[in-house]
């Protein structure tokens, strides 16, 4: 069994008050097909999302980004195509809260993984340069294998984007493939 981790693409990632803009849309086909496919293949498909409290003043984010993935809020809806692959696929898919970059970081992430006997995992989502890296450095010091669709990553930082993919293989001993 393998997992896929589909991270925070959501509403306000896409197109809302933190976006990637039209390289997240332009993915989104390719992202709500690989979470079918691994829902098909009985994988383990987790949705890692973004939740964040209105005035959160400690919150490292706070001095960093505008107010996004607000709890209630339509901005944390899963965005596009991937929305409906979740209702269609909900029973099979595990939804995750994160507060933090990483989907490893203070979550039940690599308790659930184990459990499984997992050890294989593949990234998708957004933003490539900031929670799907932090997601990947973490998984490489857990001593995950790790894959990364590179058309089912986006960021709103084109050069944060291409280092971060020649990171993930250079440095992480990622494979970064394409997903057909």
């Amino acid at each position: 069994m393998k997992a896929l981790i589909v991270i925070d693409f959501t509403h306000d990632f896409v197109n809302g008050k933190l976006p990637v803009g039209e390289a997240a849309v332009a993915i989104q086909h390719t992202v709500a097909e690989l979470t079918r496919r691994y829902v098909e293949q009985q994988d383990f498909v987790v949705m890692a999302v973004d939740l964040h409290e209105e005035n959160e003043a400690y919150h490292p984010e706070a001095k960093l980004f505008p107010p996004h993935n607000l709890r209630g809020t339509e901005g944390r809806n899963l965005f596009g195509a991937l929305e409906s692959a979740y209702k269609e696929n909900k029973e099979q898919i595990y939804w995750m809260d994160k507060s933090r970059y990483s989907a490893f970081c203070g979550t039940d992430l690599d308790v659930k993984l184990r459990e499984r006997g997992i050890r294989e995992i593949s990234l998708i989502g957004v933003c490539t340069d900031i929670c799907v890296l932090h997601t990947a450095v973490d998984a490489y010091n857990l001593g995950y294998n790790i894959t990364v669709y590179k058309d089912a990553v986006a960021s709103f930082n084109a050069a944060g984007h291409d280092w971060a993919l020649t990171h993930f293989e250079g440095t992480l001993g990622a494979r970064v493939i394409n997903s057909n």
